[in-house]
């Protein structure tokens, strides 16, 4: 394969590139978060009707992903991500234009056509590079991405009480075209022609289901990513209802989980290719689990406060950073000829649990205890994480295989 070149679609795009495409992804996911108690008063419902912009928009990226790993896997990652990427600013005129909440969430669900960047963008790094280096570049790629949370909610808090929350979504229209342009320019196709039809695709399934290396390395990235999600739908009502804090505090506290994250990224960068995917995984899922306990216990016997929840989020981000590149790096290397296909797959399991997770969230949580609720719900999702990846690890080791790639 041709070396990258910055602006030369002949070559495969430049990490610059598939960034940006992640970081839409997750932008579109979080920039709004703060506004959400007031848009329930704009729109007249409750707030966990406006909730359902998370799940809603989880269980549409959740949906998106079965398929169109297959459909890159045929045809192309650079015509899927560009079509996904024009389809997300069309969504994102509809949100912007919303008169009622209904339509609002409709607009959301086509939103997320976007996911499908965050998930082929793992694909397009399998494509290029080997296995043993995926996990570092992925760790790479989502540590500067991880800067997107942390200014997201931030700009979105203050865009809301200075514009309106309407201004997030125009924010989002202008930075779908600036994308859009530089794919156009930037991503060279990476996937070779596979010669087989859509159809003959997704009947190679089977191959995936029935790897129980796949199903393990799915459900740690699931379970890990779970906790944030939770998180994404119960941190404005926390931040409003008990900390009592306005949409752009809430905003500037969401910059925790991004520097934990990004810290994880670092990590997982750093050291994966020396300690092994599986091991580092693990360490990962560990340490969320570890620390979302111990806040837990925190906020059970001391008053409520934004240091005793925030933090600790901040905290469990580092280990997902550590765990989600390397889980999803052996998720991909399960069946290569299919990195597209179970890139869609992995991605479907993780999101679609998040989407859950955030939908139950809000019916749990009450003014008197709901941030004690939600990082118990969220520690319960990151142990399920580290026995998912016990399994893996054990499975790896009756194939006499620990550290590489089996099945």
């Amino acid at each position: 394969m041709k070396p990258a070149r910055f602006l030369d679609r002949s070559t495969p795009p430049h990490i610059g590139t598939l960034v940006l495409l992640a970081g839409l992804s997750t932008l579109a996911m979080n920039i709004f978060l703060p506004s959400l108690p007031d848009m329930a008063r704009g729109f007249g419902v409750d707030y966990s009707v406006m909730q359902l912009s998370v799940s809603a928009y989880l269980a549409g990226s959740a949906v998106l992903q079965i398929v169109v790993g297959p459909i890159s896997d045929r045809y192309g990652r650079r015509p899927v991500i560009l079509a996904a990427t024009a389809l997300f600013i069309l969504a994102s005129v509809a949100a912007a234009a919303a008169p009622t909440a209904g339509l609002f969430l409709a607009a959301r669900v086509v939103q997320a056509v976007i996911a499908t960047g965050m998930a082929l963008s793992r694909a397009v790094i399998r494509d290029m590079v080997p296995t043993e280096h995926a996990a570092s570049m992925i760790g790479y790629v989502t540590m500067a991405m991880s800067v997107v949370p942390m200014v997201g909610p931030a700009i979105g808090g203050v865009l809301d009480q200075t514009f309106g929350w309407r201004a997030s979504f125009v924010l989002l229209i202008a930075l779908g075209f600036l994308t859009l342009g530089l794919l156009w320019a930037d991503l060279g196709e990476t996937s070779r022609p596979i010669g087989r039809t859509l159809g003959e695709q997704i009947a190679e399934y089977p191959a995936l289901f029935r790897s129980p290396r796949f199903w393990g390395y799915a459900a740690t990235a699931s379970f890990a990513s779970g906790g944030f999600y939770a998180y994404l739908g119960g941190a404005p009502f926390v931040g409003e209802r008990i900390f009592h804090l306005t949409p752009a505090e809430v905003g500037s506290y969401f910059a925790a989980p991004g520097l934990g994250y990004a810290l994880g990224n670092f990590l997982a960068g750093r050291y994966s290719v020396r300690i092994g995917l599986d091991r580092m995984a693990y360490l990962g899922t560990l340490v969320s689990t570890a620390c979302l306990c111990l806040g837990a216990l925190a906020a059970a016997l001391w008053p409520p406060h934004p240091m005793l929840f925030f933090p600790v989020v901040g905290l469990m981000a580092v280990g997902n950073g550590m765990t989600l590149p390397n889980a999803n790096a052996g998720l991909l290397s399960v069946r290569p000829q299919l990195a597209g296909s179970a890139s869609g797959l992995g991605g479907a399991l993780m999101i679609g649990g998040g989407a859950g997770l955030a939908a139950l969230s809000g019916p749990l949580m009450t003014e008197a205890s709901g941030h004690i609720t939600l990082l118990v719900l969220m520690a319960a999702s990151s142990a399920l994480s580290s026995i998912a990846m016990v399994m893996v690890i054990r499975r790896a080791r009756r194939l006499g295989r620990q550290g590489q790639l089996g099945r």
